[in-house]
């Protein structure tokens, strides 16, 4: 069969797929390049576990594609209970991370925001009149001056 023994209708179809491929290509050779346990030194480990599901996705992915093109029902395969087992695990990641990234109560700025927000200047009038009448009118005494 001749390159062009094939349906001129898909030119387009089969250029898009064509610059796809290269562009993962291209990805999976940047990945490549850098040694996994150097790169997974840099990384904390939530994003050690977000790089390790999203290779196992991307592979997953391909295979998937390798069945479409040798005419097997992906469906039908294993290959669907593994991608299914992957996004679980991606979706509890993200859960993590959205938890971590979540507001958090400081409970003194509470506190502190709550009394300010109930303050009542006559109560603090009268809280100045008590510690007022309960302590004497004595002026401190002075020090004698050093010679």
């Amino acid at each position: 069969m001749a390159a062009d023994d094939y349906p001129h209708e898909i030119d387009d179809q089969l250029k898009g797929f064509e610059s796809s491929v290269l562009t993962v290509k291209n990805m999976l050779d940047t990945l490549m390049s850098m040694p996994r346990n150097e790169l997974e030194q840099k990384l904390d480990p939530l994003d050690q576990a977000k790089l390790d599901l999203m290779s196992a996705y991307t592979l997953n992915s391909l295979f998937w594609m390798y069945l479409v093109t040798q005419g097997i029902n992906p469906r039908e395969h294993g290959i669907k209970q593994e991608l299914e087992r992957i996004r679980t695990h991606m979706s509890r990641v993200k859960a993590i991370a959205d938890k971590k990234k979540a507001a958090r109560l400081d409970k003194g700025a509470a506190e502190r925001f709550m009394r300010n927000a109930l303050f009542d200047p006559e109560d603090k009038a009268s809280k100045k009149k008590a510690v007022a009448n309960k302590t004497p009118n004595v002026k401190p005494a002075k020090r004698p001056k050093k010679s």
